[in-house]
């Protein structure tokens, strides 16, 4: 398994954006994000930066392999 990076949120959204996800809504400082076509639900901090273990449940929840998710950064 990849090493992840530090990364923060912004990064991580543009990331989750190329693969079909969009904004829902924000709750304070925690980012809903849903797919486009499976309406599968992601939740983003808005930390910086993201630690890696959170890192590692928002690519778990969006469905993505590691390896799918670095090469969409």
């Amino acid at each position: 398994m990849p090493h992840l990076p530090i990364l923060n949120a912004r990064e991580v959204l543009a990331a989750l954006n190329r693969a079909g996800f969009e904004q829902k809504r924000q709750n304070g400082s925690h980012i809903v994000l849903e797919h486009r076509a499976t309406k599968r639900p992601v939740v983003v901090p808005n930390h910086n930066p993201i630690k890696r273990g959170t890192l590692h449940s928002i690519i778990y929840q969006s469905g993505l392999s590691i390896e799918e998710f670095l090469e969409l950064l």
